[in-house]
This record gives structure tokens, sequence and C-alpha cells, in this order.
């Protein structure tokens, strides 16, 4: 398994027998793992970029952790900007039809496009010759590593997509994530320091247009930690702090799959609506209405798939050994980028009081 990890964050085309330096900076690898597989280095100038089926399977065990990754639509592109096509038809396009007459008039259809564009990150991790030798692992722990930080690139990227702000420094000034892009475009409700309740979530279904709740089985609230558990101990009862809605909701409709993974999971329902976990989404917001005080976040209603994550087909992985350091360096590239499909279907409750 170790030897596969690594194979999907270092591009090894080509395979080399033996250690030592070429002329021309080519390195071979550290040595041979316990199955016998041979790790190839690459100079700094040369490919590196993961064929099709290799980057596939690198970005499934990058989002492999994360929670919108899992619930997301991801777009694997193969350039830095495509189109998105959307079709709408509108509401109450039939009409009452008498003999021998005609309306005069056809239905619209209406055609549009939305633009998703990917934005350059990298990620670059170094390991010295002598934490190779001297740890317990030996030559595995390259594999190791390179694992956590296939995990740790798809929690950043999460992050990125979910709390980018476009402007500004580092990592969250690529572009503007789902947070951002849903209180600019989408319905937003101000909870004006509310605390976490049945209202809150009962003023985002009232905010959503009545179209989409055709599909309400597929809507799902998106909440952070801290709200969740806010809600969960101001609900619950009796020894066992069990809310008896969630009793009922569970014989009646049936458990909802949780998503899998340390996080993710569905809490309790609200108005039939399953509650998932999102530790990414932003709780130590200042509220922006008169005499906000203490830490806010937001309640999304919305579709799952109504997040497009794009991401350009190819990972490049460069791996390099520096004789001068003694150390391999690792060098990671990707473009990432995110888009809501339709803004009109996205209900955010903000300044909502986590209670302290």
């Amino acid at each position: 398994m170790s030897n596969e990890t690594l194979e999907k964050s270092v591009a090894a085309n080509t395979t080399i027998a033996g250690t030592g330096q070429s002329a021309g900076g080519t390195f071979a690898s550290l040595g041979t793992s316990a199955a016998g597989t041979i790790h190839v280095g690459r100079e700094a100038g040369n490919g590196g970029i993961l064929n099709p089926e290799q980057s596939a399977r690198f970005l499934d065990y990058m989002f492999d952790a994360t929670v919108i990754g899992k619930v997301a639509r991801t777009v694997r592109m193969r350039s830095d900007t495509t189109e998105i096509d959307r079709i709408g038809v509108g509401e109450r396009l039939m009409t009452v039809a008498a003999e021998a007459d005609d309306t005069g008039s056809n239905a619209a259809v209406t055609f549009s496009k939305i633009s998703l564009t990917t934005k350059k990150l990298r990620l670059d991790w170094e390991l010295s010759t002598e934490s190779l030798e001297d740890n317990i692992e030996g030559a595995d722990l390259e594999d190791h590593i390179a694992r956590m930080m296939a995990t740790q690139a798809g929690n950043d990227i999460e992050d990125v997509v979910l709390n980018g702000t476009g402007s500004g420094s580092g990592l969250m000034s690529a572009f503007q994530g789902v947070v951002a892009k849903s209180k600019a475009n989408g319905r937003v409700v101000d909870a004006a320091g509310a605390n976490v309740s049945r209202a809150t979530f009962n003023s985002a279904l009232k905010a959503m247009p009545r179209k989409y709740k055709q599909r309400r089985t597929d809507l799902r609230f998106l909440a952070g930690s801290n709200l969740i558990q806010d809600f969960l101990y101001a609900n619950s009862i009796g020894t066992n702090q069990t809310i008896p809605q969630d009793i009922a909701s569970s014989i009646i409709r049936g458990d909802v799959a949780p998503l899998g993974g340390p996080a993710g999971y569905v809490a309790p329902y609200a108005f039939g609506i399953p509650i998932v976990e999102v530790p990414l989404l932003p709780e130590t917001q200042t509220g922006d209405y008169s005499g906000a005080t203490g830490s806010h976040g937001d309640i999304h209603l919305t579709f799952p798939n109504n997040v497009v994550i794009g991401i350009k087909r190819d990972v490049t992985v460069y791996r390099f050994f520096w004789p001068r350091k003694d150390s391999i360096e690792y060098t990671l590239y990707t473009r990432v980028g995110v888009q809501i499909e339709q803004a009109d279907c996205w209900v955010v409750v903000k300044n909502v009081k986590v209670a302290s």
C-alpha cells in the first residue's frame, strides 16, 4: 500500500536501479522499500505530471477526509477555465387550451452559463536523509509523509473552497469561496445575534423558493461543529440526552447514511431535512448587526451538489534531492476553483450567535 501511495504522489515513469547521481543531476532513489520497489527521483526541470489515472486516484485520496469534497459536484478540468451550461424554464408555463385556438406564444427556455476558473496552488515539503535513516519506519516514512500531505492538501483546498476571500494575501486570497459567494449572490437571512434554534432553520426554509422544495429530500443544512452542538444541547432531553424528534424521524423516514470520516456526519433533522456537520465553516465571525458581540457562524441551506469544485486534471508533483542540504524536496502544483451553480437556491442565515 505504501508503494502504491507514493506512486500517486510522485510521477514515476522510469525505473532506476541502484543509487548515485549522474552528471546531469538526476538522482536515483533513496533505496528499496520492503516490497523491493525503487522510488524514482527526478530533476527539477523534468516532467513530474501524473498520468490521468494516477491524477484521479491522487485527487480521490486528497478528498477522502473532507466533507464538501464528498457531497459537492467535482469537475476535473482539462483547461484552466470552463463554462457550465444551465437551462431554466421558469414557472407556470401551461395554459388553458381552447378548440382550434392558437395561443400565439411559446414557452421560453432560458440558457445561461457560469464560468469556473481555477487558481494555481502549491504545496511544499522536505525530508532530510537523517529523518529517513533514523525513524522506526525507515524508507516507508517517505510514503507515510506523502499520504499525510495528500490529506492536508485536501483539507487546505476545502478550507479555501469554503472560506476564500479572493483578496489580501495567503491561501484565502486565491478566490472567493462559497461562504462569500452565497452571501453576495444567494438569499440571505439575518439572525441578528440569535442563538441557533428551530426558528433559525424555519427562517431558512421560508426563504427557499417553493420550486426547489419539490426536491425537499435532497436539501441539506450545512453548519459548523459548534452551532450543531448548540442545537443538540438546546434540544436534548432525558438522561441519555436524546432528541425525541430524531427518534421519530429515524422510524418514519429511515436513517440517513453518514458521510463517513471524522466529520460530515448527519446530525438531527430540522423539519425533515438533515443537518450536515462541516467543521471548516467559520464560527468566529464578528457580527455585522448593531451591538454585535462574541462569535457568530452561518447556517446554509442548499443542494450539496450546488457546489461545483473544479480541479485541473493534471496534478504535478516534483521530487528532487538537494546534495548540499542532504534532503529531498517535494513540490506539488494543482489548479482549483469553485462556483455556486444556482445561487437562487442557496439560503444562508448569517449572524447566528455561537454560545460561549
